[in-house]
């Protein structure tokens, strides 16, 4: 059975903090913004939509009392539609959109919005304090460890060198600002309240970034019981990081009979596991599955957004599947415009979208990964 994509919209993103662009919003409102853009740009009838299933990692405060249902019912959706709250760290607006398809694919929905979202200035990271986080009578190899540290033991461990991240943030950087004066790669992006631009990016240089010390050598001492002696080299600064910011991204998923004109057909969806160590692998690894599962090579795939976590996976992405950097995250990424973690997989799903139909492009693939070994891809099939 065919499922398709009818739309697929991002919000504007602002940054984490009180005086952030989106800080007076809701969750909810943010959300609800995304289902009436979706309507007015004339993919769907709310009155159809029978599921909503959203992606949220700190569930709590203003995100926790299951901001799904909570988002259904300020939105108006029908009473009868479900609604499904789902925590994957960050691929989880990604898996959202897994389990719509395959809702969809299994006959138990016609009609499911799915997709994330993420205030970090009004829940901050950790924000749930969960047990996992210090408990340590597991084994220290599976014990949590945050992911800005994980991603500098990546690159002390595959000798990811600070002039590879470096030039990757510059890129990220450049695409982004040169994007926002590129409307068909802005087509699906929403302006929320007075915000109409990525709060996030920043001009900078590559003597800039080449100047600023690595950031998180810090956190080998607070995680020291999780590392058994190993030592740090820290490589990263802040700026091979995604800044903290608030966004959410939805999509419409449905068969082929549920929209008049789809933008997209889903080719193939594949998530997986990897070390909890070397946690930002499993995106290379859910990549491989769903390229397998499509019948597709990379070099056959048009448009890619590959999630900067951080620039160490981007720049093992770079050499270990040597792409064609043309084709991958043209109007910048996550090191530019922000890392919303829930909504993360359904903003690039929504980026992507916007870069095939700049290209006239045929397949695009999002791959996305997150803190202790989640992964999830999508390859699409652009019709429009």
């Amino acid at each position: 059975m065919d499922i398709f994509i009818g739309d697929c919209v991002r919000s504007v993103r602002g940054k984490a903090r009180p005086d952030g662009g989106l800080a007076e919003q809701t969750p909810y409102g943010l959300v609800g913004a995304l289902i009436d853009a979706v309507e007015q740009r004339g993919a769907i009838e709310r009155s159809d939509v029978d599921r909503l299933t959203l992606g949220c990692v700190g569930q709590v405060g203003a995100q926790g009392g299951h901001i799904a249902l909570t988002t259904k019912i300020a939105s108006r959706l029908p009473e009868t539609s479900s609604a499904h709250t789902i925590n994957n760290f960050c691929a989880s607006g990604l898996t959202a959109i897994g389990q719509a398809v395959a809702a969809v694919s299994a006959g138990q929905s016609e009609l499911a919005l799915a997709g994330g979202v993420e205030m970090l200035s009004q829940v901050p990271f950790m924000a749930d304090r969960a047990d996992y986080y210090s408990d340590q009578s597991f084994e220290p190899a599976d014990r949590y460890i945050p992911v800005a540290l994980a991603a500098d033991l990546l690159a002390m461990e595959q000798d990811v060198t600070r002039e590879e991240m470096d030039s990757l943030s510059y890129l990220s950087q450049s695409r982004a600002a040169n994007a926002e004066n590129d409307a068909a790669l802005l087509a699906s992006r929403i302006t929320i309240g007075n915000l109409d631009h990525d709060e996030a990016v920043r001009v900078t240089s590559p003597e800039k970034l080449a100047a600023m010390p690595p950031a998180f050598g810090g956190l080998a001492e607070q995680y020291a019981h999780a590392l058994s002696g190993q030592t740090l080299d820290p490589r990263m600064s802040v700026a091979n990081a995604p800044p903290m910011t608030d966004g959410a991204g939805l999509a419409a998923i449905g068969g082929a009979k549920s929209f008049l004109s789809p933008r997209a057909r889903v080719v193939a969806f594949a998530e997986t596991g990897a070390d909890a160590r070397q946690s930002l692998t499993a995106g290379f690894a859910a990549m491989d599955k769903v390229l397998a599962q499509a019948g597709l090579s990379l070099d056959q795939i048009d448009r890619i957004e590959f999630m900067e976590a951080f620039a160490v996976p981007y720049a093992l992405f770079r050499r270990n599947y040597q792409p064609d950097m043309d084709r991958v995250n043209v109007s910048g990424g996550h090191i530019a415009k922000g890392h919303p973690m829930g909504a993360t997989g359904a903003i690039l799903l929504s980026t992507l979208l916007d870069a095939l139909d700049a290209a006239d492009g045929k397949y695009g693939l999002v791959v996305a990964s997150g803190a202790q070994g989640v992964g999830a891809a999508i390859i699409v099939e652009r019709l429009s």
